[in-house]
């Protein structure tokens, strides 16, 4: 068999793990990987009959090529957010066929977040044999209880949180941290909870600025060091107020300018408040460097489902996590609904903190 593999969307730390497990798995078959560089913008620059630009778009994937990448973080494959059939010029549905078809490919194994897997899950509609893994920092993929580079995005906000208490509390001012997070506020709840910051605003639930700015301002006071932390998801908004849409978000910092969460909790802050404020956006740091352990096994582990399940002549699936316990489900099981905190189990939106009203029985990650 001729496995294709991709990436898809943001990087993560972990993407590289579940490479190298995939080409080991497909080679102790016997099997041959191709990796497709740039994700599906990589598949729509290849033409057929040019060997260059297959050569350009493609690398071919065994165990001396993927020795020692699952230390690193990022993906080897590099990685791209094209969905074929967004493009100003048409559906590329149907040149992304006909490359799989010319080159010979059998299954695809293709890792990535929301977009990347709906495009996935349109090719396996299509008839095409493949495997999709979910993979995000926001952990927001319907379907899975877990998504490569969710733990080290968490693991990297609460050490950068707890490293920016020194200089808060050096100037004695109130920090806000602005954390990736779109459509869920499920790294900022986890990161804020671990870091044990003052307060915590997530996607779901809008501030009310009448409500929190004097709970934080308490918070300072009461504090003996002077100061307090407050733990924002990118997509939050503020009550009263549009705030950025997601095609804002969508945007790079750079294009965003100053319509930012942080930025303009922090001009609130300061205004109703008259403290100063340190700002800081961690962004691209959260999914910088290598995996920790628990994306590296996630990462290993889903590679590894991926090809049993192309062995065992299944196909048209998502590895998943669920209850703890290693599964899949449909490819098309994102589309049918939307993963975002239970703000009702695990936030109180009155105290902008997170509440564990049940504990018992719960998975590891308080799904």
């Amino acid at each position: 068999m001729h496995i294709g593999i991709l990436t898809g969307g943001g990087d993560v730390p972990g993407l590289n793990a579940c490479i190298r497990s995939v080409t080991l798995s497909a080679d102790d078959l016997g099997w041959r990987v191709t990796g497709f560089k740039r994700g599906w913008e990589g598949v729509m620059a290849i033409d057929p009959s040019d060997p260059a630009s297959i050569a350009a778009n493609t690398v071919k994937l065994d165990r001396e090529a993927v020795r020692g990448i699952d230390r690193t973080g990022g993906t080897i494959l590099h990685t791209s957010r094209l969905d074929p059939r967004t493009r100003p010029e048409g559906d590329g549905t149907g040149h992304v066929l006909n490359v799989l078809d010319r080159l010979g490919v059998d299954a695809m194994v293709t890792l990535g977040g929301d977009g990347t897997l709906r495009f996935s899950a349109h090719l396996a509609g299509q008839g095409v044999r493949i495997i999709s893994v979910p993979k995000t920092m926001d952990n927001d993929v319907f379907g899975t209880d877990y998504c490569i580079g969710f733990s080290t995005a968490v693991s990297r906000s609460v050490e950068a949180i707890n490293a920016l208490r020194t200089t808060v509390a050096s100037h004695e001012r109130i920090g806000v941290i602005e954390l990736f997070g779109r459509r869920s506020g499920e790294t900022a709840l986890l990161s804020g909870h671990l870091a044990q910051v003052d307060r915590t605003i997530i996607s779901e639930v809008p501030a009310d600025l009448d409500r929190l700015l004097p709970l934080i301002a308490e918070d300072k006071a009461s504090n003996p060091s002077g100061y307090a932390m407050l733990v924002v998801s990118e997509g939050a908004r503020i009550a009263g107020e549009d705030g950025p849409r997601d095609g804002d978000i969508a945007k790079s910092s750079a294009q965003r300018g100053d319509g930012r969460i942080g930025d303009r909790l922090g001009r609130a802050i300061t205004s109703r408040l008259g403290s100063g404020v340190v700002i800081q956006e961690l962004a691209y740091l959260m999914r910088a460097g290598e995996p920790d352990a628990m994306d590296r096994m996630v990462g290993l582990a889903f590679g590894a489902l991926a090809v049993q399940l192309l062995q065992r002549g299944e196909h048209g699936r998502m590895v998943a996590l669920r209850h703890g316990n290693y599964t899949h489900v449909p490819a098309d099981a994102l589309l049918s609904g939307e993963k975002i905190v239970d703000v009702e189990a695990l936030y109180d939106p009155e105290r902008y903190r997170a509440r564990l009203l049940k504990v018992e029985g719960m998975p590891m990650f308080l799904y």
